[in-house]
């Protein structure tokens, strides 16, 4: 686990803020700092997602995401930023994950009050999460207060009230347009068809170099989105490596998904699928309508227990411009790509506590997606110890969550403090991940024409971003680093 390092270097910045390591990459310059980048989050880790780039004396800041995982990573939600938000120019959103947007509102409460650039879904989907997440972290902080907790006066780390201040900052900037910055450089959005909305951030300084912020990488010929646009060129890169050390299942996931609901529907058993709302729970309602549409699944009830997966369903249908052919053709026809027949939306808790009480099969898809936190808990906590149903992932799984704890097959997992047995079924379908792997990481890198003079590897766990950084450097033969947390690096 990483720790945070401080140490003293005249950075010129503000002097109640804690200093950060600085490195000077080759041909760096010694004197006046014009450019760097400082890496606030997602290093060493997966979360977190936050970087800061400086030049011309402006600060750039391109995404602001939460921690998730052990208790450790959260409680670093709510450290003091390493930079003063009051002395940042500009904020640049790739996509709406939280571990991309999650400390925007805190961001503004602790004096940020300029915008926030990012495409017109990402700012659709963000007034849906955001909202929703300072509400659930609302409630827990006065569940913490309620049943005790370890802090003397547990706070939520923004509210709902904080998260609409924060919406009144987003900016919309198309995709593939040039968007002036503060400094003389430029934005440009390309499409990473990793959810919708999702982009790489391309900022040109005012000498012409590039540095591109990968954001997250999506995969292709996936469903409903446009493929990840390729990159002929960039001075300096910045890569996520979320699933850099493994390769996805070759298994089609569509009859991957298949298989599973026949056979726990056989056993008269629910299969429960902890599904990310935005994005993930679409692309599984689709699958599972074009099962029907050729009979190869029984008619039973499909419960979407997540609001916010209703809202954001309805954000899709806004955004036809983002889909592939396939779904344009489909929205042309005015056919519905997410809504299979016997779908059944649960708009309330009483609805979703009733879920738990009705005897099997169906299908039902709820938050979250690593289990955390949501209405999927609740329904873990009453079928987790039954062997007829099946619990299937369909999304990373960060250290230390109630997902992955079940997920390496734990025989005991504690959900609100009652132990729970794991004797259900447990599938994964890694096919459905919206992160690219390491063969699909390194096919988009293979389609530079020139190779960036530095590649920073960044969002993944130690493990997969040294195996990522290992295949880069060998069948590339690119300069690669993998940043610590908080470390500073100056860009000659």
């Amino acid at each position: 686990m990483w720790r945070r390092l401080w140490i003293s270097l005249p950075l010129g910045q503000n002097p109640a803020l804690p200093t950060c390591p600085t490195r000077y990459l080759s041909g760096g310059r010694t004197a006046i700092v014009q450019r760097s980048i400082q890496f606030c989050g997602a290093a060493g880790t997966v979360t977190g997602s936050c970087h800061l780039i400086e030049f011309n004396g402006k600060k750039i800041l391109v995404d602001c995401g939460i921690f998730q995982g052990n208790r450790h990573l959260r409680d670093e939600n709510y450290e003091p930023f390493p930079f003063d938000p009051s002395e940042i120019d500009l904020v640049v959103v790739t996509h709406a994950h939280q571990d991309h947007i999650g400390r925007l509102p805190k961001l503004v409460r602790d004096g940020y009050s300029g915008e926030f650039l990012a495409t017109k879904a990402t700012i659709g989907i963000a007034r849906i999460a955001l909202p929703d997440s300072g509400r659930i972290q609302e409630e827990d902080a006065r569940r913490a207060r309620k049943h005790g907790s370890r802090h003397a006066d547990p706070q939520p780390l923004f509210t709902e009230a904080d998260a609409y201040e924060t919406l009144k900052h987003f900016q919309p900037v198309a995709y593939d347009t040039n968007q002036a910055l503060p400094g003389g450089a430029n934005l440009r959005f390309l499409t990473a068809g990793h959810i919708l909305g999702s982009a790489y951030a391309e900022i040109t300084f005012p000498d012409g170099d590039r540095i591109l912020m990968g954001g997250d990488l999506g995969r292709f010929n996936t469903p409903i989105l446009r493929d990840p646009a390729y990159v002929d060129s960039t001075e300096f890169l910045v890569i996520e490596s979320t699933y850099g050390d493994r390769l996805h299942e070759k298994e089609d996931p569509e009859a991957q998904i298949g298989r599973i609901i026949n056979e726990t529907a056989t056993q008269g058993g629910v299969v429960i699928i902890p599904s990310f709302a935005i994005g993930r729970t679409q692309e599984l309602l689709y699958y599972i309508s074009r099962l029907q549409d050729r009979g190869a699944l029984p008619r039973i009830p499909i419960f979407v227990d997540s609001p916010m997966a209703m809202s954001v369903s309805d954000v899709y249908a806004r955004n036809p411009d983002e889909f592939d052919e396939e779904a344009k053709v489909a929205e042309d026809l005015h056919q519905s790509l997410t809504e299979p027949d016997g779908i059944q939306y649960v708009r309330d808790k009483e609805m979703s506590k009733a879920i738990n009480k009705q005897p099997g099969p169906f299908v039902v898809i709820a938050g979250s997606g690593m289990c955390n936190g949501g209405r999927v808990q609740h329904h873990l906590l009453h079928r987790l110890s039954d062997p007829k149903n099946t619990v299937l992932f369909t999304g990373y799984q960060a250290e230390d969550t109630l997902g992955r704890r079940i997920l390496d097959h734990e025989p005991l997992v504690s959900i609100f403090g009652e132990e729970v047995r794991v004797a259900a079924r447990i599938e994964r379908a890694n096919a459905l991940s919206a992160h690219a792997d390491q063969g699909e990481i390194l096919d988009w890198l293979r389609h530079f024409k020139t190779p960036p003079k530095t590649t920073f590897i960044v969002h993944g766990e130690p493990k997969a971003q040294l195996a990522l950084q290992a295949k880069i450097r060998a069948e590339l033969g690119w300069n690669t680093i993998i940043p610590a947390m908080a470390e500073r690096f100056v860009l000659p």
